[in-house]
């Protein structure tokens, strides 16, 4: 399993357009090239249909935006922990603000998860909820405020108390559970300033997927992130 490191860059492709097919091995190749020089450890969450081809062609972790417990088996439509190791992913988002999981499917979920050694960003929408999602210890836990996802203000501008909050009150759970931030980021200053307050690492989509230049978007997170 390929080596991820803090600070985190976790890209989230979501289902846009430009990050499907040949789109999405382009953006993989630019998160790789850059990684590498800047010395920061990128990681990617393409469309599930394009995991393997990514993986790979594209040495750096590949997480999945979504899994479900279920083993092996009649589960039309599901995709279980043991296709994404199958096809190269290190992990999965789990409980983003556009799919939303109980709390009994997460802590189900990430047992399955667990118990193959895949990593697991679980996503809350405050710090509150943060804390709670935090006592099923997942690997890390990434507070994106809903209302700025896709706006372009960024959660370390317009709510920088959501990070510090949240990072105090993750950590009182579990130490080891790194967090990060999300929703609205779009410039290296965001980036900074998001580790400046406590992250260890973003989660971003539209604001780099739907870029006009999403390399030099990149390098620009890269670089804050390798001074951090």
């Amino acid at each position: 399993m390929l080596k991820i490191s803090f600070p985190l860059i976790l890209i989230n492709f979501k289902t846009y357009q430009e990050s499907l097919g040949r789109e999405a091995m382009v953006l993989a190749t630019i998160a790789e090239k850059v990684g590498s020089e800047y010395g920061v450890c990128i990681a990617v969450a393409p469309q599930f249909v394009d995991i393997s081809a990514i993986a790979t062609n594209v040495q750096i972790p590949v997480f999945s935006q979504h899994v479900d417990p279920e083993p092996p088996g009649p589960h039309t439509g599901r995709i279980t922990p043991e296709s994404l190791k199958a096809v190269g992913a290190v992990g999965s988002i789990l409980n983003h603000s556009e799919h939303r999981l109980g709390t009994g499917l997460l802590r189900e979920t990430l047992g399955r998860c667990k118990s193959l050694g895949l990593v697991t960003c679980v996503c809350a929408n405050t710090p509150r909820v943060a804390k709670v999602l935090s006592a099923l210890n997942p690997d890390m836990v990434a507070v994106e405020p809903p209302e700025l996802i896709g706006t372009g203000v960024s959660v370390s501008r317009a709510q920088p108390g959501v990070i510090t909050d949240s990072v105090e009150r993750v950590k009182s759970i579990n130490i080891n559970i790194k967090v990060l931030c999300g929703a609205g980021i779009t410039s290296g200053n965001d980036v900074a300033m998001a580790l400046q307050l406590g992250s260890e690492g973003i989660l971003v989509a539209s604001g780099l997927v739907k870029a006009r230049n999403p390399e030099s978007v990149l390098r620009d997170f890269a670089l804050k992130a390798a001074k951090s």
